[in-house]
């Protein structure tokens, strides 16, 4: 009887011994098979990734057809689409100072099929209180171009030089009436600045696209704060004398024009424009778009119609591009603070 019963015991041991071995086996296979979804799924991510793209993709343009940003985006869109073997739609989506075609972009799935022709105005927009997210909704791909600030003056009016029209200005405190494109714009921005710089007190008068320079033709205003796009073509016709820009160095499309470093003015402030996705984006898309985009950078008939539009070429990669928008965007609010347009 106790032989049988010792025998008994041991075999329920055995059993429970084998039921443990087999529950632990099913969990490590569970585990294991969890595993390797998890690894299919990075496998497939990793493998859209490298395929990039494989559809057409879309660029969000903040201001209207026919305007410099716009003309600069589709030549950059045309190209791009190029080198990356996919057309690129280019879609303007106006509104806010930026605002609406920031939403937009940053709303959708961040794959790299959508992305912004960035600017300046990623700064600015976010301190008007015009949106609740600021920069860091997105992720820089590729700085393109810079296009300093002119200011411009009917091509009779008595200044010849922008040092004498400084000195007026400050003789005449608000007496110099200067268009830009809208209050708290980039172009308002680079006058308060100017004035900052120099002493001087002006009157500051904002109009939407394309008002101010037919202000200034008609004696509404005595000088323009504007793009040198925006411009150019009352530059050319004769119309208009462009002073000085504020770009670090001369433009090639108006190598006659002297910096305002050049003038004893210690003022550099220009309109970056780039590529931006929203936050996110794998970093292997990121990589394809910037290397993409560098080319554009390179290629010669974009340098030769940047050239036209007024624009400088800055290539700055994604990493620097980040940083840089961080700086540029500590820099705007002070002076929006200081004209009372900073709401954040």
């Amino acid at each position: 009887m106790k032989n049988w019963r010792l025998k008994g015991v041991a075999l329920g041991l055995g059993a429970l011994l084998l039921v443990l071995t087999l529950s632990l086996a099913g969990c490590g296979g569970s585990k294991q098979a969890n595993d390797s979804s998890k690894n299919a799924g990075g496998k497939q991510s990793d493998k859209a990734a490298v395929e990039f793209p494989t559809k057409p993709m879309e660029m969000t343009v903040l201001f209207g057809a026919g305007s410099g940003a716009d003309l600069l985006a589709r030549k950059v869109a045309d190209l791009a689409s190029k080198e990356l073997g996919q057309p690129i739609a280019v879609v303007n989506r106006t509104g806010a100072a930026g605002a609406v075609g920031y939403s937009y972009v940053k709303d959708q799935k961040p794959d790299g099929y959508n992305f912004v022709w960035n600017s300046n105005s990623i700064n600015t927009a976010y301190h008007q209180g015009n949106m609740k997210f600021d920069y860091k909704a997105f992720a820089g791909v590729a700085e393109l171009t810079t296009e300093p600030v002119s200011i411009a003056v009917k091509a009779d009016a008595p200044w010849k030089d922008i040092n004498e029209f400084i000195d007026y200005a400050k003789k005449n405190p608000g007496k110099v009436r200067i268009g830009n494109s809208g209050l708290g714009s980039f172009t308002h921005l680079a006058a308060v600045a100017l004035e900052n710089k120099t002493g001087a007190k002006f009157t500051h008068v904002p109009f939407g696209q394309g008002l101010a320079v037919s202000s200034l033709l008609g004696g509404k205003i005595e000088a323009s704060s504007q793009l040198p796009a925006e411009i150019m073509s009352q530059v050319k016709a004769g119309q208009v004398r462009i002073l000085a820009v504020t770009g670090e160095q001369r433009l090639a499309s108006l190598p006659d024009v002297p910096t305002f470093k050049e003038k004893g003015i210690d003022l550099t402030l220009s309109l970056w424009r780039g590529i931006a996705v929203p936050a996110g984006t794998p970093q292997p898309v990121i990589e394809k778009l910037e290397a993409a985009f560098k080319k554009v950078a390179e290629n010669q008939e974009f340098k030769d119609f940047a050239k036209q539009m007024g624009a400088n070429i800055e290539f700055r990669g994604a990493a620097d591009f980040d940083k840089f928008i961080a700086q540029q965007d500590k820099e705007l609010a002070d002076l929006m603070e200081q004209i009372g347009m900073k709401k954040q």
